[in-house]
């Protein structure tokens, strides 16, 4: 499997555990709020390697590290992707997925062979076609829509921990859509409102758009009724 980057010690990526992450290049997404756009389309520029040449780093501190994130990009187009976990589960490394739900048959081909401890997707905004071909930068397709949605019910009748999150972007989340998501994942485990960081943001014009205010959001987690669990990320 390709690697794009490692993080080698993170206390935030996996709740509660002490784990390193792993980036994998490409995504058949294009956010324009995406704060990993380098490795989106990866060029000549980035730096690309593989899980054997860094497996040495995951093995000599298999007694220190609790976990292994990957993360992308979107690592689900990775055919190899299973066997990469299968290695570093031999460690004994819990191993937690973020993904975009687009490729639901990787998602169940890793819960069937209990390959997963974990698993974290994001939900761009409503569960409209016009509303997320937008907030993904204009590339969904009927079947993507149609994965996004299978893969929630999915997640959702997993029976590992899980968490959906949504990046509340303005003028591709609005306040409604909060609601809207809410109520479609309703009895979710956890749900994970992100702050917008415009500083990162692929396109120039998020750039220039600043982020909801906590109070905004506070507003609206303490009116969401559909998930009990529902947390506030990156505001202080």
């Amino acid at each position: 499997m390709k690697i794009a980057g490692l993080q080698k010690q993170s206390v935030l990526d996996y709740p509660n555990k002490l784990s390193s992450v792993i980036f994998t290049p490409g995504c058949n997404f294009r956010c324009p709020f995406c704060h990993n756009f380098q490795i989106v389309i990866p060029d000549d520029a980035t730096k690309i390697s593989n899980f054997a040449k860094i497996k040495k780093f995951f093995d000599d501190r298999k007694n220190f590290l609790d976990a292994v994130v990957i993360t992308g990009g979107e690592p689900t187009l990775h055919p190899n992707l299973p066997d990469v976990i299968k290695e570093l589960k031999a460690m004994g490394y819990l191993v937690k997925l973020d993904s975009n739900g687009t490729n639901p048959s990787m998602l169940m081909k890793l819960l069937n062979a209990k390959l997963l401890d974990y698993i974290a997707m994001d939900v761009k905004t409503s569960l409209d076609f016009d509303k997320y071909n937008k907030a993904v930068g204009n590339v969904l397709t009927n079947e993507m829509f149609e994965n996004v949605k299978k893969s929630i019910s999915i997640i959702m009748n997993s029976g590992i921990d899980y968490e959906f999150r949504t990046t509340v972007v303005p003028t591709l989340v609005d306040l409604d859509d909060i609601f809207n998501i809410a109520s479609y994942i309703k009895g979710a485990k956890k749900y994970a409102l992100q702050k917008f960081n415009n500083e990162n943001a692929n396109t120039p014009e998020l750039r220039n758009t600043k982020a909801y205010s906590k109070e905004q959001i506070e507003t609206v987690i303490s009116n969401i009724t559909d998930i009990d669990n529902v947390e506030l990320r990156g505001y202080r």
